[in-house]
């Protein structure tokens, strides 16, 4: 059985567009594929750990992620040489200090605070990524549209790797589903 993480963006859930759009393929596709879409936690500590616990329970061979999920998914990938797609994804050294504070879930509508101790994690982690060394384990999908995070950011950091790049979109990714079997052939789930 092969095994998929995805994870969502910020203030995101397991019940994002791409995350439903995502299972609902790889189950009517694929036989022996498993796909793991939790709810990752808004704490940003709190879902580094809970993330780590999950690639150490369930031995995912792959991780796709998406916006800040992508920033985990590249974090992850580096730290246990697992394969990555990565959907417009955050890069280092992100910044997040504009959400220190009270911020709202907007899928769930769950208020959480960002405060510095999570921030000052997030710097750790931009630290350990701030260059790929396993270039060969990430494809890199991007939207020129994007709205909320620089595709041209992501090109740049992710340049040695498999990158497809649309033109126009926006940062939920117009037209996902058309790109999951190209994302699960890099996968290896054919």
């Amino acid at each position: 059985m092969t095994k998929i993480l995805y994870l969502h963006g910020f203030a995101s859930s397991a019940d994002s567009t791409k995350a439903k759009v995502l299972e609902s393929f790889v189950k009517k596709n694929t036989s022996s594929t498993k796909i793991f879409i939790p709810n990752i936690d808004n704490n940003i500590k709190n879902a580094y750990q809970q993330i780590e616990e999950i690639i150490k329970t369930e031995s995912p061979s792959s991780i796709i992620g998406s916006s800040l999920g992508g920033f985990f998914g590249t974090y992850f990938s580096e730290k246990y040489d697992l394969l990555c797609v990565n959907i417009n994804p955050a890069i280092p050294p992100i910044d997040m200090s504009e959400y220190l504070g009270e911020n709202q879930n907007y899928s769930t509508g769950e208020k959480f605070v960002i405060d510095k101790d999570q921030l000052d994690w997030l710097d750790l982690m931009n630290k350990k990524i701030r260059s790929l060394k396993k270039h060969q384990n990430f494809m890199t999908l991007v939207q020129s549209g994007d709205e909320v995070l620089d595709y041209k950011l992501a090109i740049q950091y992710f340049c040695a790797t498999q990158i497809e790049v649309t033109f126009g979109g926006n940062h939920s990714f117009e037209d996902f589903e058309s790109h999951i079997p190209k994302i699960l052939n890099f996968l290896n789930m054919h």
